[in-house]
């Protein structure tokens, strides 16, 4: 009888250690299963976030360089999800299509001048391309941290965007300079004309080269028509100061 409980407790021990094993194996499990879909995630979102970069490239004149970049970023990303999960045969067939979507860029994509497009009539969508062109700049950069664009090529991509983004600010500021000469507000589009020419004389790429020629012309036009106005309206105040002194109230000596 003392032997047949020795072996019903030591039958429980065993079953309650492998009942406490196979717990700590399926909470390991779960936890490199929570890992594993946190890591997908992020890189399912940095994806999604750059094929929607590259979906804007009907909205500003991308460069070779710069849709080569894009795409390999969202491929390095398909790489380490295709690592992680190597059973999702749809990763697999991502990557070698955006390996050939890389291939045909290197081989005949056409680049345009970097301030050939239109800049938007309003305020609103003028600060959606702003910011447009914010995310591309913060993507070359990091890129060129991580070592994946070289340093002329990143150069050269920067200078690019930033002239986008001149040229999106010195549109706006037009529009808004017109919209205050239509409400008579001259010296409010004098200021705001006087801020655009501070920032262009700053550069001297071709499209603020331009645009300093163009703006000082306004600028100047402008002022010589506040001056004129300003002298034109002279006389009639000292008119105006003489007849209130005419018909002052005497005073009582």
């Amino acid at each position: 009888m003392p032997s047949n409980i020795v072996l019903i407790v030591g039958l429980c021990v065993v079953l309650l250690g492998l009942i406490v094993g196979y717990n700590m194996i399926a909470q390991q499990r779960q936890r490199v299963e929570s890992s594993k879909r946190q890591e997908l995630a992020k890189y399912i979102a940095v994806v999604d976030a750059t094929e929607e970069l590259v979906g804007n490239a009907h909205n500003l004149p991308y460069s070779g360089s710069l849709m080569i970049c894009l795409n390999k970023k969202i491929l390095d990303s398909l790489k380490a999800m295709y690592a992680i999960d190597s059973g999702d045969k749809s990763i697999q067939q991502r990557i070698k299509d955006v390996q050939t979507q890389i291939s045909q860029l290197q081989q005949s994509y056409q680049s345009k001048d970097s301030t050939a497009f239109r800049v938007p009539d309003n305020d609103r969508d003028a600060i959606s391309m702003l910011k447009l062109v914010k995310r591309l700049r913060a993507v070359i950069q990091a890129e060129h941290t991580k070592g994946h664009m070289h340093t002329q090529e990143f150069v050269a991509e920067n200078s690019r965007l930033e002239q986008m983004q001149m040229k999106i600010n010195v549109e706006n500021v037009l529009k808004r300079v017109n919209d205050a000469k239509a409400k008579g507000q001259m010296g409010t589009a004098q200021q705001l004309l006087k801020k655009a020419l501070d920032v262009v004389s700053a550069k001297n790429d071709p499209y603020c080269v331009q645009a300093k020629e163009s703006l000082g012309q306004a600028y100047q036009e402008l002022t010589d028509s506040l001056n004129k106005g300003f002298e034109e309206a002279r006389p009639k105040d000292e008119s105006n100061e003489e007849l209130d002194e005419l018909f002052a109230p005497k005073k009582k000596w």
